[in-house]
């Protein structure tokens, strides 16, 4: 038996339950994995809420993101042995004790790299890998704005952007989140709750805008980020949860821009990417490039006091369940 956060309807916080329920049987293709930390994204949120999953009976098990150490191998699974510390992203269910995953999804630890740390940074850190590698490569002397940038991906784009070369004009919410930014080497930062930040961020370039925008804070910022750009730039946009623009005439984009929805999945779409990536993330974190910062850890039981921290916004970097 272990103990696991399930769902039996969709809703608030409210809705999740901690039980205690059998440990899942491993499959063909799949590793059992006592599972250490569980990383809190703001995708749970919406998965709860009845935007993707639809399809799984309840009681359904949330989370997709964690760390731990393999317990058993299924068959036909090679590369993977009991006692082996792993990590994994996109992985439902990994609120729990331990978890079934399918190898594809997992990737080894290196000793420099802590439970704690890998679970902060899977999903995230490859979010933020793409935005600024790959989906839109930041080149040295140039100019991004990032939105919630004292959240999880906010902090990691960063300094991704500013290990690039990058120059960076954070926004955040509060004037409480403004100090994470800059430690995190934001060169500027602009408090906005409201989505009126654009004139000072052509302000801060000269009248020019930025070359990229990387914006996850739904449809209140959608506008701002437009008239934040310049000419030719490129608007990263994220994040399903809050929604996006209701209706988007792409004839009224203006200065010719570039307009994209980032999707970290593309950035691993083989299980030999997710390695190459998680790899260069590890390796980011043992350098120094990657300082992760966790906001708050919280027992596996708490799962719903997780839930609303991140969904209020009230947080600052990556939020961590642990199992009991």
């Amino acid at each position: 038996m272990m103990k696991a956060v399930v769902y039996n309807r969709l809703g608030g916080p409210e809705v999740l339950e901690y039980i205690e329920r059998p440990a899942p049987v491993v499959a063909p293709g799949q590793v059992l994995v006592r599972v250490s930390v569980a990383g809190v994204n703001f995708m749970d949120v919406g998965v709860r809420q009845g935007m993707a999953w639809n399809e799984m009976p309840f009681p359904r098990g949330i989370g997709v993101e964690g760390a731990g150490r393999v317990v058993e191998v299924g068959e036909g699974v090679g590369g993977f042995a009991p006692g082996d510390r792993v990590a994994w992203v996109y992985a439902p269910g990994s609120y729990a004790g331990m978890a079934a995953i399918p190898a594809d999804a997992l990737v080894h630890l290196p000793d420099s790299t802590d439970d704690r740390t890998a679970a902060a940074i899977m999903m995230q850190g490859l979010t933020a890998s793409h935005f600024a590698t790959d989906f839109y490569p930041v080149q040295p002397g140039e100019v991004a704005l990032v939105h919630a940038a004292a959240g999880g991906v906010g902090l990691l784009l960063t300094q991704i952007i500013k290990h690039r070369g990058g120059r960076v004009i954070g926004r955040v919410s509060s004037a409480g989140k403004v100090a994470a930014a800059r430690e995190a080497g934001a060169d500027e930062v602009i408090v906005d709750a409201d989505g009126d930040f654009a004139q000072e961020v052509l302000r801060l370039t000269g009248g020019e805008g930025v070359h990229v925008v990387y914006d996850g804070s739904g449809p209140a910022t959608f506008q701002g980020s437009l008239d934040s750009l310049r000419r030719c730039g490129t608007f990263c946009w994220y994040g399903p949860v809050l929604g996006g623009p209701e209706h988007l005439n792409i004839m009224s984009l203006p200065k010719s821009i570039k307009l994209g929805y980032g999707v970290y999945r593309d950035h691993i779409a083989t299980p030999a990417l997710l390695r190459q990536r998680a790899a260069q993330l590890f390796d980011w974190v043992r350098d120094g490039v990657l300082k992760v910062r966790i906001g708050a850890e919280y027992p596996l039981a708490d799962a719903a006091q997780a839930h609303i921290a991140i969904a209020g916004r009230a947080s600052i970097g990556k939020l961590l369940l642990i199992p009991a």
